[in-house]
């Protein structure tokens, strides 16, 4: 297949993809989101004078730039755009599905005019930075123990922002709407940061079924004794053992762990009476260092190794795809982002999570667009081939067809495609 024929596919997928957004916005609306959509492919970058020259609208770029800011200020973009993808994803979150929510930040440390910059955390050090710049939290979907991911929201927040009041509202914000959609469905994965009492009191609350990595501190009822969490993994046994080839560094290299599950409670509490005294699991992982991985969990009801298994392999897909959150970051230069107006930072997020489902669903799973995929991604020329986890080398590819092959100047399609995911996707869901 030719490039040029290649280019003019992709193109049409993204035309189509626009139907889903076709419901929530007006026509001039919905032209400004398609433009965005192919520009920011085309320039793999969220700054708007790149998108404006890969549109090649045959106007001033200061127009083009104008035209783009002013529609990026529209109120509630963001949010009709995240609801519209959550509808399209919904239908491929199961019973048995990861939601793994993933706390984030976007850096901004040489900028001084955007609205409401605050000090973000710093990783290497575990605490809050020199830095400024955006609170963020993405959420994916993923089936247990695979890498294949659906993308289901990219918000962003701010601690100076008035209408901000704490981060664990906002976390709760993103799992709201994704309830709203999934009907509860879902296993939601936590890393060490889930370890707050208002969390485990919001799922339990919401009868949600989670799987959140504890910290040392966190202190545990067992058989009626306060204790804390690492003297109740001294008492679990573990019998049950596994090899893997992946560790928590994100090498593959072969691991030997052993796991174990015991009943736990968390500690009675009067003001948090739905909480104090539920009966929760503790899985034990032992063999990733001296100190044994906790999990605190609702599943593992049963003392089988399928059962504990489901929660360790669980966890431990977690920190495959937090790959996907590098992906959706370096792809398409989401720090760049120089709106001065938080809310168009807000709705440039929700447009990178827009492009980041249309690559990593519409491109990236549906089975009958293989063919297709597979050319867009020998279009990036990857010199050791494409490996699994193969998103890098679709927004490559996409990236030189729009670039080179593409003109945006589509007629927008109102027709919502809806195929049978049983029939359409590289997985399978009949285990879910």
């Amino acid at each position: 297949m030719y490039d040029s024929k290649t280019a003019l596919q992709t193109r049409v997928q993204l035309e189509d993809f626009l139907g889903i957004f076709s419901p929530h916005f007006s026509v001039p609306l919905l032209k400004f989101i398609g433009q965005m959509l192919f520009g920011i492919q085309a320039a793999k970058s969220v700054l708007l004078t790149r998108i404006g020259h890969e549109l090649r609208e045959g106007t001033t770029p200061k127009k083009t730039e104008e035209r783009l800011c002013r529609n990026l200020g529209t109120a509630s973009l963001g949010d009709q755009i995240h609801k519209a993808v959550m509808r399209e994803a919904a239908r491929l979150v199961h019973r048995r599905t990861l939601i793994i929510v993933d706390p984030s930040d976007i850096q901004k440390p040489y900028a001084k005019k955007m609205d409401y910059l605050a000090r973000t955390w710093d990783g290497s050090r575990g605490e809050k930075g020199e830095g400024l710049g955006y609170w963020g939290c993405m959420a994916i979907a993923c089936e247990n123990g695979g890498r294949r991911v659906v993308p289901l929201q990219f918000r962003v927040w701010s601690a100076k922002d008035p209408l901000y009041r704490s981060e664990n509202e906002e976390i709760e914000k993103v799992v709201d709407s994704i309830c709203a959609e999934t009907k509860r469905r879902g296993i939601y994965v936590y890393d060490r940061g889930g370890d707050r009492i208002e969390f485990f009191l919001y799922f339990l609350r919401k009868g949600l079924d989670f799987i959140v990595r504890l910290i040392k501190t966190r202190r545990l009822v067992w058989k009626k004794h306060i204790m804390e969490v690492e003297q109740v993994a001294r008492i679990c046994h573990t019998p049950y053992e596994a090899w893997i080839e992946f560790n928590a560094h994100g090498e593959d290299e072969p691991t030997r762990i052993s796991f174990g599950v015991i009943d736990v409670c968390l500690p009675e509490d009067a003001e948090r009476p739905e909480v104090g005294g539920a009966k929760l699991r503790l899985v034990v992982v032992r063999g990733f260092g001296k100190t044994p991985m906790m999990l605190l969990t609702t599943l593992a009801l049963e003392d089988t190794r399928d059962a504990v298994w489901e929660v360790v392999q669980g966890y431990l897909t977690r920190w495959r795809v937090e790959e996907t959150i590098r992906f959706v970051k370096q792809s398409y230069h989401v720090e760049e982002v120089r709106n001065l107006m938080f809310a168009r930072v807000r709705n440039v997020a929700a447009l990178v999570l827009a492009v980041t489902y249309f690559v990593t669903v519409r491109l990236g799973l549906y089975q009958k667009r293989a063919v297709l995929r597979q050319h867009i991604t020998n279009v990036a020329r990857r010199i050791f081939g494409t490996p699994e986890f193969h998103y890098y080398a679709i927004a490559d590819g996409v990236r030189d067809l729009f670039m080179r092959h593409a003109r945006w100047n589509p007629a927008i399609s109102r027709k919502k495609e809806r195929p049978n995911p049983q029939m359409e996707f590289d997985f399978d869901y009949s285990s879910a």
